[in-house]
């Protein structure tokens, strides 16, 4: 259990840094209205794929983890504990809507043949989905 998470952790931090330097090139790409090449299909879609692994590591975690076993005390305990509630419910809802929102990016990209549009969706939604990730990240324990 504990390897899952260190590698939940180190690859969080791969994650993060891989999509903000995605936001960040295509945002510039954008800005300097370059062509869209299939370098940028690539970045963006290794970022997707980082994130969807950073998804399933988390979810192997949630149930493999002691502090699954808090549900045993019932729904109404685990909503009123602010630990409880931030573990098994805030975060993991928060990083499914986030990398949900990178997908909905990453397929609405494919819908359009304007390279300005592509750059723009995939910057908009992947930072729309960064942030929902980091909104609930227990800072906590990751900065540990």
């Amino acid at each position: 259990m504990y390897k899952v998470l260190e590698i939940h952790s180190f690859w969080a931090y791969l994650t993060l840094g891989i999509t903000l330097i995605t936001i960040i090139k295509f945002f510039y790409s954008f800005l300097l209205r370059k062509k869209f090449k299939r370098i940028d299909f690539r970045i963006a879609l290794i970022a997707l794929i980082f994130n969807h692994i950073q998804l399933l590591i988390g979810i192997i975690l949630y149930y493999t983890s002691p502090k699954f076993t808090w549900w045993d005390e019932g729904v109404t305990s685990v909503m009123s504990n602010e630990v409880y509630r931030q573990h098994l419910v805030e975060h993991p809802i928060a990083n499914i809507l986030g990398i949900l929102i990178l997908t909905v990016g990453w397929s609405m990209h494919k819908r359009t043949t304007i390279d300005s549009k592509k750059f723009l969706r995939i910057g908009v939604f992947y930072l729309i989905g960064l942030l929902a990730i980091l909104s609930r990240i227990p800072w906590n324990n990751f900065l540990n």
